[in-house]
This record gives C-alpha cells, sequence and structure tokens, in this order.
C-alpha cells in the first residue's frame, strides 16, 4: 500500500465472502451521497478510517463526537463494508485508493467491490441500467441482476482503475453507470444509484420514501465539506 496512504481499524471486522461498496467522490458526488443514505438507519458500524499525508486535515463531528472524513463501514449481518468520504481527492491518488480497496477486499475476503461512475446516455439507453465488471464472473453478475453489460466506453478515476486492477489481479469488480443530469440535483441520481445496489447485493434495500430526504442531507452536508476543504486542498497542491 501506497506509504503516504493508510487505513486504521479500530473494531475487529467479519465479511468474509460480503461486498465492498465505494463511496470516494472522485467523479461527482452521486456515489458519496449514495453510500452516506444507503446506510442511514440500517445497523453499520464505524470500522476503521482512511487517511493520509496529503489529505487536507478536517475533522466532520456527527452528533458531537469527531471523525476522519474519510471512513469504513460494515454491517455485518449483511456482510457489506462501505468507504465512505467526504473528501474530493486529487486525482493523483486515484491510483493508490482504487489499490488500496482491493487490497483491504482481499485481506477481508470480500467477492465483490461495486462502484458507480456518471456517463452521459442516450434516450434508448436510459431505459435499461448499464454496467461494466472487471471478469467474466463479475459481468455474469451483471446480467443476473437484469442489467446490461458496458461493451464499449470510457470510465475514469477511481472507478476506472478499479476495474483495471480488477481485471489483472482477477478481483470481482462491477461499476454501475449512473445518468447524471448536470442541471439536476445530485440527490436524483443518487436514489437511483441506491436502487441499482439493492438489485446487485442481497439483503442491501432502499426505503424510497426516506432515501430522498436522508441523500438531500447527504449533498448538503458533502458539498459544505467540500467547499471548506477546497482552500486547503488548493494550498498543499499548489
Amino acid at each position: 500500500m501506497n506509504s503516504r496512504l493508510w487505513i486504521k481499524e479500530i473494531k475487529p471486522i467479519n465479511i468474509d465472502g460480503g461486498y465492498i461498496i465505494d463511496g470516494f467522490p472522485s467523479v461527482g458526488f452521486t456515489s458519496a451521497i449514495a453510500s452516506e443514505s444507503l446506510m442511514h438507519g440500517n445497523n453499520y458500524d464505524l470500522v476503521g478510517f482512511v487517511d493520509s499525508q496529503d489529505f487536507p486535515a478536517v475533522s466532520i463531528l456527527k452528533d458531537g463526537v469527531p471523525s476522519y472524513a474519510t471512513r469504513i463501514y460494515v454491517n455485518s449481518n449483511l456482510k457489506v463494508g462501505v468507504f465512505s468520504s467526504f473528501l474530493t481527492v486529487n486525482e493523483i491518488h486515484h491510483r493508490s485508493i482504487a489499490k488500496m480497496m482491493l487490497l483491504w477486499a482481499k485481506k477481508h475476503k470480500c467477492s465483490l467491490v461495486v462502484s458507480s461512475s456518471p456517463m452521459r446516455l442516450s434516450p434508448e439507453d436510459k431505459k435499461q441500467v448499464i454496467a461494466a465488471g472487471s471478469t467474466p464472473e463479475a459481468r455474469e453478475k451483471i446480467k443476473q441482476a437484469g442489467m446490461l453489460v458496458l461493451q464499449s466506453g470510457t470510465i475514469p478515476g477511481i472507478p476506472g482503475e478499479l476495474l483495471n486492477q480488477g481485471m489483472l489481479y482477477n478481483q470481482n469488480v462491477i461499476v454501475i453507470l449512473i445518468d447524471v443530469n448536470e442541471s439536476g440535483p445530485d440527490f436524483d441520481s443518487s436514489v437511483d444509484l441506491c436502487m441499482t445496489l439493492s438489485k446487485i447485493l442481497p439483503g442491501v434495500s432502499c426505503d424510497l420514501s426516506m432515501m430522498r430526504k436522508q441523500a438531500q442531507e447527504a449533498e448538503k452536508h458533502i458539498k459544505q465539506t467540500e467547499k471548506e476543504t477546497r482552500a486547503i486542498r488548493d494550498s498543499m497542491y499548489g
């Protein structure tokens, strides 16, 4: 693992055979908002943090308790781990973060990593969910969930590197393509992503009556953190 990027686990973790959700906002905020919304009220425990010498120094307080901006949560019953981040990480770290997640997945014997990426879809493509898979097994999971497998396209950022590294080292990665309306709020596409995740991950469910409100709140907090850390990050990266 990159010496400038590390994970600190604070609780025992047992998600053998389970799944990891990538909640880093590397390309837009949809994945970060969706992962926060998905965990709301669903028995996810804080089990660790991700930190780096290159991350802005910032503390996120929730119910009066300080925390790092990038955290790892686990639902032991569902065997689901979530990397949740309020930081928009500089692109020079995208490869390292993808490798870090896959190494952590391997360490904890997880069977699948799920990420997402925004893509402008044609009206025809919007009729069905499209996803990319790193391995034949991952692509078969996409088909079994009733989705289309992406045959050609470009996926940037952390999701793209997850696919590349998953292909090289035979780890299952699925990247869900989310149609993003640039004139609309991010929480709309986040609700769509949450519903899609529930099709792929056994036991994961979304309460639509609550999801929209949760996504709106998550978007507000994530974008506020982005605004407050931008000046620090810009001075660090020059």
